[in-house]
């Protein structure tokens, strides 16, 4: 049941109250804040065991992009990298946009990958703080050198349409109360 709840939660979009409605009429009585718990609780926990099976990226070029989204009423931003084909490959949650934040998400989604899988492309959009990024994380070989950074941005259509199917997801939570709780939850959707 359980399960049942953090999937539906996770995957469609829904309110915990109308989830709570839809538990009812299948039997079962539980409480839209008891829901809110098993998804702080249980989403990262069934993204780290479904991890190994597609965290890798599937190729070598890599979309790398930002969004907002509410926490606690005020805009953060959700940086996120995608793969050509539209895998997610990680995602970071920082209440600032600048190079710090630039340069700590592409390491985070770099480090544990072998250098067969690291990206011999990274499109972004015009922002100078990726660009200042990578070529520190080239200076400090957590990049390849020879990775090329482009700053096209038709070439990042995939991600920016992959953000509106993320905003769907996340417009009924209404926002989140605190950074852990929206990375816990994120990382379910």
């Amino acid at each position: 049941m359980i399960l049942w709840a953090v999937r539906w939660y996770c995957r469609y979009g829904i309110s915990y109250r109308d989830l709570e409605q839809m538990m009812g009429e299948r039997g079962v009585s539980v409480d839209h804040s008891t829901i809110y718990r098993w998804v702080q609780r249980y989403a990262p926990e069934i993204e780290k065991r479904l991890r190994w099976q597609w965290r890798r990226p599937q190729s070598t070029s890599w979309r790398v992009d930002e969004t907002y989204v509410k926490v606690r009423g005020k805009w953060a931003y959700l940086y996120r990298a995608l793969d050509k084909e539209g895998n997610t490959i990680d995602f970071y949650l920082w209440p600032t946009r600048n190079v710090k934040a630039a340069k700590r998400f592409p390491g985070k989604a770099l480090n544990g990958l072998k250098d067969r899988e690291k990206p011999k492309v990274i499109n972004t959009d015009k922002a100078p703080t990726y660009g200042i990024a990578i070529a520190a994380l080239k200076a400090e070989g957590k990049c390849l050198e020879e990775t090329v950074h482009r700053q096209v941005k038709y070439l990042n259509n995939v991600i920016e349409a992959d953000h509106a199917r993320l905003k769907q997801l996340i417009r009924p939570v209404r926002g989140f109360k605190t950074l852990k709780t929206a990375y816990a939850t994120i990382r379910g959707f």
